[in-house]
């Protein structure tokens, strides 16, 4: 781990501090302001001085993809820019070169429907979705080991349960997957940005995440990781002009698609959106993951302390949990509690029934002793 930074510090780089108790970082993030002032530094640009520095946007692109790959172990030419998770999930699914009787091995009735969706839409290719068993509201390697047959083409799986907070075992998983000659595919978007991540320790072939939750991002862009080893067997969906080896000539008709990652991205590029992608990503690796990762299980493992104390019901359990807390109220009253936290300002998601808190970095412990006092309020304790 690095010197663990002054957390307060970077405080002044999220106003919504000054209006909000915002643990809601699973769902939709606040930015910071580093990330507002690099959209406004494009935006600025094209208003001022129209396409006469593209070749800085692409080279502000480029460092970009650099610092994405960084995020989560890979190679730059190994990442895609992608619109959301479901884009790069979709861009997996669609692109493999699949057969009748084939089989993906899905937890679908826990998983967000990024990761259910575009294994189903294969079905009119032959393709049938077997499920995962689910164990807390989780995946266990166990679990995926009983799923897995002769026919299992692909094991797709999130880093870690959006409803449960349940933190899925990427290393046992990835490794079962290598030995049964499986494909591994993970939807990362509740792991990055909140917690380390190594694509190649994990043995993963495929994971896709956009920048608006853990990030600290914006919506509408993101990124795919697809391993160099499996990059042939992945076909564009959609080609363009970017997609080929000679992209910047408009003179001829070279089709000829690129051999990395970049051959998904097969038009103009969001250049506010890699701005924003590439202010936010700096901002994480600068204060750390390590870092990231331990403040944020500090405090969840205070509040959980706290509100377990006035007779809340927790959930997941320490071993098994990323940056998500949920809990039920003494009296099991959620709904009514959302509301009444709701009135106060305060941030969260009530998923499949369970309050759901997700706190980052620059949160602070005096901001989850007011939370415990609203609850015990809410619950006369």
């Amino acid at each position: 781990m690095t010197s663990s930074p002054d957390f307060d510090a970077y405080r002044s780089e999220f106003p919504v501090v000054k209006e909000q108790l915002y643990f809601n970082h699973a769902g939709v993030a606040p930015t910071s302001q580093r990330v507002a002032n690099a959209m406004r530094e494009w935006v600025e640009d094209v208003l001022q001085h129209g396409v006469r520095y593209e070749r800085g946007w692409e080279a502000r692109t480029e460092n970009t993809r650099r610092l994405a790959a960084r995020m989560v172990g890979a190679a730059p030419e190994e990442i895609a820019f992608v619109r959301n998770t479901g884009h790069g999930l979709g861009l997996v699914a669609e692109g493999l070169d699949w057969r009748p009787g084939d089989e993906v091995a899905v937890a679908s009735s826990i998983e967000y429907p990024s990761n259910v969706y575009p294994w189903m839409h294969l079905r009119d290719r032959g393709v049938s979705v077997r499920e995962i068993a689910t164990v807390e509201g989780g995946v266990t390697p166990e679990a995926v080991a009983a799923a897995i047959t002769p026919r299992t083409r692909l094991v797709a799986v999130s880093s870690v349960q959006f409803a449960s907070g349940y933190r899925t075992d990427l290393d046992a998983i990835g490794a079962l997957c290598e030995r049964s000659g499986v494909l591994f595919c993970v939807d990362g978007i509740q792991s990055v940005g909140c917690l380390p991540v190594d694509v190649k320790k994990s043995r993963i072939h495929f994971l896709s995440a956009d920048s608006h939750k853990w990030m600290i991002g914006v919506s509408g862009i993101g990124f795919l990781y697809v391993d160099k080893d499996v990059l042939p067997r992945v076909r564009p969906v959609l080609v363009g002009w970017r997609s080929t080896t000679d992209a910047w000539n408009f003179n001829r008709a070279h089709f000829e698609l690129r051999p990395d990652a970049l051959k998904f991205e097969e038009g103009s590029q969001n250049y506010a959106g890699t701005y924003a992608l590439g202010a936010a990503l700096g901002l994480l690796l600068e204060v750390g993951l390590e870092n990231v990762e331990a403040r944020i299980r500090e405090l969840l493992t205070y509040l959980d302390g706290e509100l377990r104390a006035i007779g809340c019901e927790t959930g997941p359990s320490p071993a098994h949990r990323a940056g998500i807390l949920t809990f039920l109220p003494p009296r099991g009253e959620a709904k009514a509690l959302a509301s009444y936290l709701s009135e106060r300002q305060v941030s969260f998601s009530l998923r499949r029934g369970r309050i759901r808190i997700s706190p980052h970095f620059y949160n602070q412990p005096g901001e989850m002793d007011r939370l415990v006092e609203m609850v015990r309020a809410f619950s006369g304790k």
